[in-house]
């Protein structure tokens, strides 16, 4: 599958339907007050870099996003691929994007958090085969449970 990744702007109908399917997807899997949610207006913030797949029809099929959060530090959010494209590689493709996109920016480390529910091992081998490492709550996020954090350190 040819797939192009683009920084793109957050705020066009495509983004909008890919975050409402990662959330509706996301819903059932762990409680509300667990989930760390950017919405399509905060991906737009200038600290977030949004990265969309694209198929060779031009369709939106996946999405990726990059918060600086300064002092070197970056963190992946909203990472998502359709259904009807897992296991093409298109989650490792955006997240080889964010690493290249984050090291232009000179951070040195990134991080993630994720679910730590059934219905997440997807997303735990799209991260765990990129070379991210479990790690301890990072950022402001709860060690409450329902999160699994990664990190990479970029300066190896």
């Amino acid at each position: 599958m040819a797939i192009a990744i683009s920084v793109e702007s957050p705020l066009q109908d495509e983004v909008r339907v890919m975050v409402a399917d990662l959330n509706a997807y996301m819903m059932p899997l762990t409680p509300r007050e667990f989930q760390f949610q950017l919405t399509v207006e905060q991906m737009a913030e200038p600290s977030v870099t949004v990265l969309i797949a694209r198929d060779a029809t031009g369709r939106a099929v996946g999405m990726a996003s990059l918060k600086d959060h300064g002092g070197g530090l970056g963190e992946v959010k909203r990472m998502y691929t359709f259904p009807e494209v897992r296991g093409q590689r298109v989650g490792s493709l955006l997240l080889q994007r964010i690493e290249a996109l984050a090291r232009e920016k000179g951070l040195s480390r990134l991080v993630l958090e994720t679910g730590e529910a059934p219905g997440f091992e997807p997303a735990w081998r799209v991260y765990e085969r990129g070379d991210f490492k479990v790690c301890g709550a990072v950022l402001d996020y709860p060690d409450s449970g329902y999160s699994r954090f990664y990190e990479k350190n970029l300066t190896r």
